[in-house]
């Protein structure tokens, strides 16, 4: 097998980039096997599974195909969380 040789004083910085690599390949090893892991054995989330409250996550998932069979009406703000208790900022 044939590869360079560098020379004494690049030899340091060649290991570093050498170890970098691995670091890279190990990345998208973990990476790919998340990815593969999600899709076949991963459980489906819900259709709203962070709780939004904005247009999008009030349609079904996957959404039909047309979104909305007729136009929504708004009746809240888009970050509206009833639940959460207002917080107070000061006094």
């Amino acid at each position: 097998r044939r590869y360079f040789t560098y020379l004494p004083k690049y030899e340091t910085l060649q290991h570093i980039s050498m170890v970098g690599s691995w670091i890279l390949v190990i990345g998208l090893v973990a990476m790919f096997w998340n990815l593969l892991h999600g899709i076949f054995k991963g459980e489906r989330c819900g259709d709203n599974p962070w709780g939004g409250t904005t247009l999008e996550w009030t349609i079904p998932s996957p959404p039909p195909t047309e979104n909305f069979e007729e136009i929504p009406v708004i009746t809240h703000e888009p970050y509206y969380h009833p639940e959460a208790e207002p917080v107070p900022v000061a006094k």
